[in-house]
């Protein structure tokens, strides 16, 4: 099947939709020190998936502003909540999801999607650690 080309969310800098886990550094363990703040593997990995399970949950609920409450600060900051909810909510609707494991050396995770009709894509959620409260978010999906 090919790769669909919608159901992108947030939206992308610069309107094209990229990964956004270059250069991001994962200190992990106690004397980790990086931009990662969260200590051990297992805490990156459960708080990312919950992170990109929230996110799509919202989705399939049609909550748009709680999905918007998952992305980071950067991709709010490149996208309003308001033309967010607009826009994902003129997208193809996702019924259902697959959330699999966490590349805690990428912050990445992979996630099959199934649209209302259907159709099928796999995502790659990039995930950021808010510096404020320590919480993984949904940065970039491409």
């Amino acid at each position: 099947m090919p790769r669909l080309r919608h159901g992108r969310h947030p939206a992308p800098a610069g309107g094209r939709t990229r990964p956004g886990a270059g250069g991001v550094a994962v200190g992990l363990g106690s004397a980790g020190a990086g931009r990662v703040r969260i200590t051990g593997v297992q805490a990156v990995e459960e708080q990312g998936r919950r992170a990109s399970q929230d996110y799509y949950q919202a989705l399939v609920e049609r909550k748009y502003g709680a999905a918007y409450q998952q992305l980071c600060e950067s991709a709010q900051r490149r996208e309003s909540r308001r033309d967010f909810e607009r826009r994902v909510a003129d997208e193809p609707q996702v019924a259902d999801y697959r959330v699999g494991e966490v590349d805690t050396t990428t912050l990445t995770v992979p996630v099959d999607v199934t649209y209302t009709g259907g159709d099928r894509d796999r995502q790659q959620v990039t995930l950021e650690q808010d510096q404020q409260t320590g919480a993984m978010e949904v940065c970039a999906i491409s």
